[in-house]
């Protein structure tokens, strides 16, 4: 056992040996001209974000994925998707009244696409990575500030040959689009490199539409970007887990906190999403130690697309997503039954309808403030991405991915983010991060741990 340990303490100290043979750009396969787009409210909170990061792993069916022809065909179906996704080609800038915006043109660079290879490297080691310091390598843009993109390309794609397979690593710019467009774009590019002559969804550019105020900002560049929105070196160390949720599991988690809130009291039944929050919630509490008195925050980053009033359509381009704050003592949390909890977070969601929505804006924009990890609340347990994103359908042509996970931007104690099973039906796999000591309570909580 200790020389398995020792053996992995060298691996990590080694790292993966990834080595970068090229870089290119690219741009769409057509002439665009010059175009700008405003952001909005719900994107300039999250300039100070750093860009978002995300890792899927494909196997090469027993070798016949070539790496240069794969290389070459996502850089082809990159070109044409491109061009209905123009904004992600271009930069961050400001117009004439200092106002942020997305602006392409066709003397940009593009899209950066660097190729590496990693030839030691195989998928089942990927896979049964849990935290994500290892898969650093994989990815591109680490303690990239989304603010950066006045510099930078908004979108970074790494492209590594491994022994059995092929690791696709995105930094996508947070200030740009959210979630729902990133796997919206990540889809319809997998669409014309399986053959298609153009999308079927084309994105819903008009982010205006959405928030048309005009916020100006001030905000430079901090002296050490690495160290900012709260990433300071004197923060404890974090530990990231990923949980793998059975669908089994899921349904009986569901049916334990509905079991004395049958919906013939009035009250609508709990969902899968608030189910599984609050049975998270709770033991992350729980392994967290806290005192009964102390504040525990719940926050979820949720889509409000149908929120919003107009409705935007699914396919809209941008950030259209605002956190939802709700807490409670962690006494009470732990010492009632889980639909204690569960109601609290229902009640919250249910609550953002479009006129809390449009009041949040309103006092937002009387008094700008960025988002900082520290913002997310006390003692917080914060849910981004969703189990409804259909990660495992990315296929580029090659099959579905064999694992899809988050990088290592945007983590804070307490950060999770929630994807689709690559079992499918109901299962969702659960990445978690939190401080050393809490996850090593968690990982010993046999109530949590068994229901998996």
């Amino acid at each position: 056992m200790a020389g398995d340990l020792n053996e992995a303490v060298k691996k990590e100290e080694a790292g993966l040996k990834v080595k970068i043979i090229g870089k290119s750009h690219v741009k769409p396969n057509k002439k665009l001209g010059k175009k700008h787009c405003q952001l909005v409210t719900f994107d300039l909170p999250y300039l100070a974000f750093y860009y978002n990061q995300k890792l899927l792993l494909y196997g090469d069916n027993g070798g016949e994925v070539k790496f240069p022809e794969t290389v070459e065909k996502l850089k082809d179906g990159l070109e044409t998707v491109l061009e209905p996704f123009h904004q992600l080609a271009g930069r961050l800038g400001k117009d004439e009244d200092g106002i942020f915006t997305v602006q392409y043109d066709d003397d940009m660079e593009g899209v950066e696409v660097a190729e590496a290879v990693a030839h030691d490297v195989a998928i089942a080691d990927l896979v049964a990575e849990e935290g994500t310091a290892t898969l650093k390598e994989l990815i591109p843009y680490n303690g990239i500030l989304n603010l950066e993109g006045l510099q930078r390309p908004l979108l970074a794609v790494q492209i590594t040959k491994l022994k059995d397979g092929v690791a696709m690593g995105c930094a996508f710019n947070h200030a740009v689009l959210d979630g729902t467009a990133t796997w919206h774009f990540m889809s319809s590019w997998a669409e014309i490199c399986r053959g298609a002559q153009d999308i079927s969804v084309p994105p819903f550019l008009e982010r205006t539409k959405a928030r048309n105020t005009r916020v100006k900002l001030d905000i430079s560049l901090p002296p050490e970007p690495a160290a900012a929105n709260g990433n300071a070196a004197a923060a404890k160390p974090l530990k990231e887990k990923v949980f793998k949720f059975t669908e089994a599991a899921i349904e009986k988690i569901k049916s334990k906190v509905n079991s004395a809130n049958p919906p013939s009291n009035g009250s609508n039944p709990f969902s899968t999403f608030q189910s599984l929050s609050v049975h998270i919630w709770r033991h992350v509490t729980q392994a967290r130690n806290l005192k009964p008195e102390d504040i525990t925050v719940f926050t979820v980053f949720a889509d409000c697309r149908k929120r919003v009033d107009p409705p935007m359509p699914e396919s809209y381009f941008g950030n259209l997503i605002q956190a939802i704050f709700t807490g409670t003592a962690a006494g009470l949390l732990l010492m009632n039954p889980p639909e204690f909890g569960a109601g609290v977070i229902q009640k919250a969601i249910v609550s953002h309808d479009a006129a809390a929505i449009d009041q949040r804006n309103k006092e937002w924009e009387s008094a700008p403030k960025i988002f900082e990890f520290k913002d997310a609340g006390m003692n917080c347990v914060a849910v981004g991405s969703s189990p409804r994103f259909k990660v495992y359908e990315v296929d580029f042509g090659w099959g579905k991915p064999e694992s899809v996970r988050s990088g290592c931007n945007n983590r804070f104690d307490g950060m999770m983010y929630l994807y689709q099973g690559k079992s499918g039906g109901r299962s969702i796999d659960v990445e978690i991060s939190l401080e050393e000591e809490a996850m090593a309570r968690l990982e010993k909580d046999k109530e949590f741990v068994t229901e998996i």
